[in-house]
């Protein structure tokens, strides 16, 4: 297996990361350790999941099992960078404070949840899963600066930005001094190259990794 440093952070992970999104629709839990254990074995050390993956009516599912197969598996949760998502909501009539975007009252509660379900006590990765065009820079940052410093979390990215949204963030968390985004994952393959127009260039610029 082969490892790379994750954007501009000094973190090792394998260059091949393991998604989970079929984690409860399509693979059971026991199916789900299955592929875990042999992702380990093989060197993978990089699992991504999201706090709504598991299904209509099941969101949190995907993170349970992960959760589940740490409990299972002592030692895995320190041989592995462990990444998951916030922004949408969790239940399919949501609240107010739980529609889709981010605000420092919904991601403490999405993120006790995640911990909770994962079995764990901080998440290595933790990425907004869509930009929110409204939330200010400074509830934004100030939001993961405190879950960073709080130990909950030790770096943040981004998934499914425009180029210009991660210059944006990019610059406010310079300005603020902090590392901002380390990574964005994107939707790349030989039917959609749409990232090559903005989203990579930006990529490579600001520094940050790509999933």
């Amino acid at each position: 297996m082969r490892y790379a440093k994750l954007g501009r952070s000094n973190v090792s992970v394998s260059t091949i990361c393991l998604g989970t999104m079929h984690f409860g629709p399509y693979a059971s839990e026991q199916e789900a350790h299955r592929i875990l254990d042999r992702a380990l074995d093989l060197g993978i050390n990089f699992i991504d999941t999201a706090n709504v993956y598991g299904g209509s009516g099941d969101r949190g599912r995907s993170e349970a099992m992960i959760g589940s197969w740490f409990a299972a598996r002592p030692g895995a949760r320190e041989r592995v960078v462990l990444a998951t998502k916030v922004y949408n909501p969790m239940i399919d009539e949501s609240t107010p404070n739980d529609e889709r975007g981010i605000s420092a009252y919904k991601v403490r509660r999405h993120l006790a949840d995640s911990l909770r379900r994962l079995q764990t006590d901080h998440i290595d990765l933790y990425q907004v899963h869509h930009i929110d065009r409204r939330v200010t820079p400074e509830e934004f940052w100030g939001t993961f600066e405190r879950h960073v410093q709080a130990g909950d979390l030790l770096y943040v990215g981004s998934s499914n930005f425009p180029g210009w949204g991660l210059a944006k963030y990019q610059m406010q968390a310079w300005h603020r001094g902090f590392i901002g985004l380390v990574s964005e994952q994107t939707q790349y393959n030989l039917l959609n190259r749409v990232p090559e127009l903005e989203v990579l260039p930006a990529a490579l610029d600001l520094g940050n990794g790509v999933l």
